[in-house]
């Protein structure tokens, strides 16, 4: 591809409703983000304290079209001036999946554009890419840590994202949860603590009100040196067995000291692996992207790891706003992918399917 590509990315996979165009220049590898257009249902879900998949599916519905013109309005772009329509295909929710691989197709057919499939996990790793030049490019191996609500996973990067082969996810997987994610953790924790959903930026915030991180001895699951997997299963249990020895009041006043206590429980899991992996695989740079990486303690443990692991450069991550679900990511993943060939065109673009599993 010796063009610039502008292609318009959409978003279903949970509760984020969202569209984004996005241009891709020749010889680059920098995402330049022209516009994101997205509905959180955080409001909706809040009173369930968690996602309710059919809730999700209606309201993509009713708000998916609004989105995409949004983003294209925001962009200055005409929907016919596309060079492609990228959707998240998986993994996810399949019903909320389903509302935002129908409108691609349907979109892509309409518009005779390609139409190009994007792995939600490879969205995140995309994210390095918006609107910035990523200096770990220069210094490979790169370790990027996905730590989501529904993902922690560690993967080992050898090369750039123009040149990611089709199976980069399970070709450079090093690590992963063997039961809750990392993001799961901060939310269930949270709601035991009466925190409303999403419950990780509330324990980040109430920890941040002088809580002492030593207070609590929570356990850090898999501590062994050979095994590169993460579990945070436990914690919850934890918690809530300490959270029954204090009375209402008793628990307001703990609450910065308990979030602290649970925060660092996390954090030190997610380093002590991050760390194993990164000597074990002889990376050179470090990033991590998915919405944990907005935390402000693993940012600030991370960027102590950098003079300790002789980081080449300091610890990459997204801008905030990219952290969190969103189509900018998946536009640039499928701006990477549509300069390697790798789209629908034809009959082909209605064979796509949704698909809830994360595998092939």
């Amino acid at each position: 591809m010796n063009e610039s590509t502008t292609l318009i990315g959409i978003e279903s996979s949970c509760d984020e409703c969202s569209a984004s165009v996005v241009t891709l220049r020749p010889g680059s590898h920098r995402v330049e983000v022209r516009s994101v257009a997205t509905f959180s249902q955080i409001q909706i879900h809040a009173p369930y304290g968690g996602v309710v998949p059919e809730l999700a599916s209606r309201n993509h519905l009713e708000t998916i079209n609004a989105m995409i013109e949004q983003a294209l309005a925001e962009a200055g772009v005409a929907a016919r001036d596309l060079d492609a329509i990228a959707v998240t295909q998986r993994p996810g929710l399949v019903g909320a999946l389903l509302v935002g691989v129908t409108a691609a197709k349907a979109m892509a057919m309409a518009l005779e554009k390609p139409l190009v499939p994007v792995h939600h996990l490879e969205g995140h790793l995309s994210s390095l890419f918006l609107d910035r030049d990523e200096p770990a490019l220069e210094h490979l191996p790169l370790l990027a840590a996905v730590i989501s609500g529904g993902h922690t996973n560690l993967y080992v990067l050898k090369d750039s994202p123009s040149n990611w082969p089709a199976d980069v996810l399970s070709r450079s997987l090093v690590g992963r949860s063997r039961d809750d994610a990392a993001g799961e953790a901060f939310d269930k924790t949270a709601k035991l603590m009466g925190f409303p959903y999403p419950g990780g930026v509330w324990i980040d915030r109430t920890a941040a009100l002088g809580g002492r991180p030593d207070t609590y001895d929570f356990p850090r699951a898999l501590p062994q040196k050979d095994v590169l997997d993460f579990s945070f299963s436990g914690l919850k249990t934890a918690v809530a067995l300490e959270i029954k020895k204090l009375n209402p009041d008793e628990l307001e006043r703990a609450k910065p000291d308990l979030c602290a206590s649970v925060q660092e429980a996390i954090v030190d899991a997610l380093i002590r692996k991050i760390r194993l992996a990164y000597r074990e695989f002889g990376c050179r740079s470090l990033a991590i992207v998915g919405g944990v990486a907005a935390n402000s303690r693993l940012r600030a443990r991370l960027e102590e790891e950098t003079r300790r692991l002789g980081l080449a450069v300091a610890p990459s991550f997204p801008a905030r706003e990219y952290c969190t679900d969103n189509a900018a990511m998946i536009a640039g993943a499928g701006a990477f992918r549509y300069r390697q060939g790798k789209f629908l065109t034809g009959r082909d673009r209605l064979s796509l399917a949704a698909q809830a599993s994360a595998a092939d």
